[in-house]
């Protein structure tokens, strides 16, 4: 029993003093990766977060899906899924939630950080100030933590700030922007007047469900029962519930951070004059056993401060794909700007336009150029109004959030400040260990001094060579245009034989694309054309467009549209080979071809798009030689998803029993052992919601056996569903040879690997 007498002074709270390498402010996705990361590398992390939850828009108390470059496979992005911790993430959460249950999601966020004995976590904890230690530097933050009254001094040598709002950037003082700059400021032809609005808004979504009896409903008295102040409720889905509802939107005309509360308020009351609506109208008797399962009570926010850098992305920057130097993650999400008023305006929802592949963020985005220990992450880098349109989404918050987490492990190894890592080539470095644990670079091919890898003879039972694939499959209709891509080497093209089938008499085309610029995958240059006759009924056609292949890169073999015939698909799925189609996913474009208003600086092009699986087949083909499209050199070539090829090498899809065996003219002794496999960096693996038909990505190792020179068995992996696996030994291992054994439990589809890297002691 604890008891006090009255005391005339004044209690204080229990205060609690942690010092540690690196504070994080922010527990959103951005935040929950940057710990993860940083951690896993050894330094010791604080992570606060003011909610009870991990993963901020993306976790059970706001429930939007988790997206990034992908954007749904809905642009011509492909293999452009986020890498390291995000995808590690999205994976797990596949293999254990493919039905898209929040909660589920929820649990993994707080398993992967609090496995690590090094990451002190603060739930429901506020950061609400902060002292300096001269002009530039923060000492220490002050947080409270609501559920256990307790005040936190949290000092370290680092700071991120990934808190959404910058909380932390905004009292030490650094420089920020919020709202659209003038379009003359960056040259952006698509900077909004003011006619267009201020400021992105915030969403609250909700859940119903069918109870199969009749359910009454009483709106509270503060619903907005006027649905004709709703012109956007017009387009409403009645099979549409969570985030698909993304564009129940308010806000942009209010200071959505001070204001975030009232713009809450004014989301209940829309939320619920739509339900009152729905039920009570008359208009919609098919809602008469449905109900309310849930409403969210935190709203999704999109935009409020953004901390300025020694670099500010901008709209050229992401449509012309930009390089830079200093690059150490990438974007590809639409530049997605929304009206400012919301539910309550005329307009559509959103402006999304698409650029013709993903870009490169700089480093220099990713800390404030006035505090000298102080990283940005998520929503708010040093972007312009425009670009964050494209850059404020979560995974790719996250990625860059990865990347902020090594600079501070390598701030903290070498004593440095942030801006520091610009100096010496270090930034080199820092892509390095990026790409080791899996993240991706455009254009940075991993080279490390202790990768004994390269030094190996590496030999296979077997590399797959393209003579075609299986006329096994479905019949797919030419409703749309459809194109196989495959990553071909100079030479002349071979011919090519295809199965079709035609309703009657009729013709088709096929012609031979690829993109202008390299490494795109926006099919728009025509390098040959032909037009082929077609009787009723099935027929083969050999086709010989007579090329040669000038550059390694990816073409696409394509069929203009006829809905008189259909070709015939594979079963097989391979590592680097994918179809798509002349068409347009309606969650981020409205036609097949973007075509935006001149003079806004945006490109015009076609979309190509895979479909999910379990369609999503490659077409049936023979080749009349066959080529080369993977081979053990691709092992060790530092690039671990396709990029111009397919950077991998794959097994005969009849090798039963496949492997790879590396020996060394002398022993090696050998720390760590990095494997890098297929989980197709082409599907989204949105988090919530929507769903996916696998628990495990059809391409991946899942059996994977590893020996030394002696046939000792090193490591036995039995279930695999993640992008890198990695061994280290707890004693390093000396041998002059490794040999490693991989099943795969899908008979069409071939055992295939982007990677090995064998870490030197």
């Amino acid at each position: 029993m604890i008891k006090e007498n009255f005391t005339q002074e004044k209690r204080g709270l229990k205060n609690e003093n942690i010092d540690s390498d690196l504070v994080i402010v922010g527990g959103g996705l951005a935040g929950t990766c940057c710990a993860i990361t940083a951690a896993r590398q050894g330094i010791n992390v604080v992570l606060v977060q003011d909610r009870p939850v991990l993963g901020g828009n993306g976790s059970s108390e706001i429930r939007l899906w988790i997206l990034g470059a992908t954007s749904h496979m809905g642009n011509n992005n492909r293999w452009a899924r986020e890498g390291g911790v995000i995808d590690e993430i999205l994976l797990e959460n596949l293999y254990r939630n493919p039905e898209g249950n929040p909660l589920i999601l929820d649990t993994i966020l707080i398993e992967k950080v609090t496995e690590l004995p090094n990451i002190k976590l603060l739930l429901n904890t506020a950061m609400y100030d902060l002292e300096k230690k001269g002009n530039d530097t923060i000492d220490h933050v002050l947080a409270f933590c609501s559920q256990n009254s307790t005040i936190y001094r949290l000092k370290a040598p680092l700071f991120v700030d990934g808190s959404g709002d910058g909380i932390m950037s905004f009292m030490a003082g650094a420089a920020f922007r919020m709202g659209a700059e003038a379009a003359s400021e960056f040259d952006e032809a698509f900077a909004p007047d003011q006619a267009y609005g201020e400021l992105l808004g915030h969403s609250l979504y909700f859940y119903s469900k069918d109870t199969g009896k009749p359910v009454r409903f009483v709106a509270p008295q503060y619903a907005n029962t006027e649905i004709e102040e709703l012109p956007r409720f017009k387009s409403f889905n009645l099979k549409d519930h969570g985030c698909r509802l993304w564009w129940v939107e308010y806000g942009g005309r209010k200071d959505t951070i001070h204001d975030s509360e009232t713009i809450k308020w004014e989301l209940w009351r829309v939320i619920y004059g739509i339900w009152n609506h729905l039920k009570n109208s008359g208009e919609y008797p098919e809602t008469d056993t449905h109900t309310l399962e849930w409403v969210g009570s935190i709203p999704g926010k999109r935009e409020s401060r953004r901390f300025e850098g020694d670099y500010i992305l901008s709209q050229k920057d992401v449509v012309e794909q930009r390089e830079f130097s200093d690059a150490i993650s990438y974007g590809g999400w639409a530049l997605d700007l929304h009206p400012a008023d919301g539910v309550y305006g005329e307009k559509p929802g959103c402006t999304q336009w698409h650029t013709k592949g993903i870009y490169q963020i700089p480093y220099r985005t990713m800390y404030s150029k006035n505090i000298s220990n102080l990283f940005l992450t998520g929503r708010i880098i040093s972007a312009s109004h425009v670009a964050f349109g494209s850059s404020r989404v979560m995974a790719t918050c996250a990625h860059n959030a990865q990347a902020v987490a090594m600079a501070a492990v390598l701030c903290k190894e070498e004593e440095i400040s942030p801006s520091e890592i610009l100096n010496e080539g270090r930034i080199e470095a820092l892509k390095d260990r990026l790409v080791l644990h899996g993240q991706y670079i455009p254009n940075h091919v991993l080279k490390l001094k202790e990768d004994l890898a390269p030094l190996a003879t590496i030999s296979a039972s077997s590399t797959m060579r393209l003579s075609g694939l299986a006329f096994d499959g479905p019949w797919k209709s030419l409703t749309f245009a459809a194109a196989q891509m495959l990553p071909l080497s100079p030479g002349k093209l071979p011919t090519m034989k295809f199965l079709f089938k035609a309703k009657e008499n009729t013709k088709i085309q096929v012609s031979l694309l690829k993109s202008k610029k390299k490494g795109n995958f926006s099919p728009e240059v025509i390098l040959a054309k032909k037009e082929f006759e077609l009787t009723l009924g099935e027929q083969y056609l050999t086709i010989d467009l007579q090329i040669n292949i000038e550059n390694s890169e990816y073409y696409f073999v394509a069929f203009e549209a006829n809905d008189k015939v259909s070709i015939r698909c594979s079963q097989t799925r391979a590592t680097g080979l994918l179809t798509v189609f002349q068409k347009f996913n309606k969650a981020v474009a409205t036609s097949s071809r973007q075509e935006p208003p001149k003079g806004i600086g945006i490109e015009d092009f076609d979309f190509w798009l895979p479909e999910r699986r379990p369609e999503g087949h490659n077409l049936g083909f023979e080749f009349s030689e066959a080529i080369d499209l993977y081979s053990t050199k691709d092992l060790v070539n530092g690039i671990f998803r396709p990029t111009v090829s397919s950077n991998a090498w794959a097994a005969c899809l009849n090798d039963s029993h496949p492997f790879i065996e590396m020996v060394w003219d002398k022993y090696q002794i050998i720390s760590e052992l990095k494997l890098y496999f297929d989980t197709d960096f082409d599907h989204a693996l949105e988090s919530t919601l929507m769903g996916h038909p696998e628990h495990e990505i059809p391409f991946c190792v899942r059996e994977i056996e590893i020996r030394d020179g002696q046939g000792k068995v090193l490591a036995a992996i039995q279930d695999n569903h993640q992008t890198v696996v990695s061994l280290k030994f707890k004693d390093p291992i000396e041998t002059d040879q490794l040999k490693l054994s991989f099943k795969q439990k899908l008979e069409h589809v071939p055992v295939a690997l982007f990677g090995i890297v064998c870490l030197k002691k």
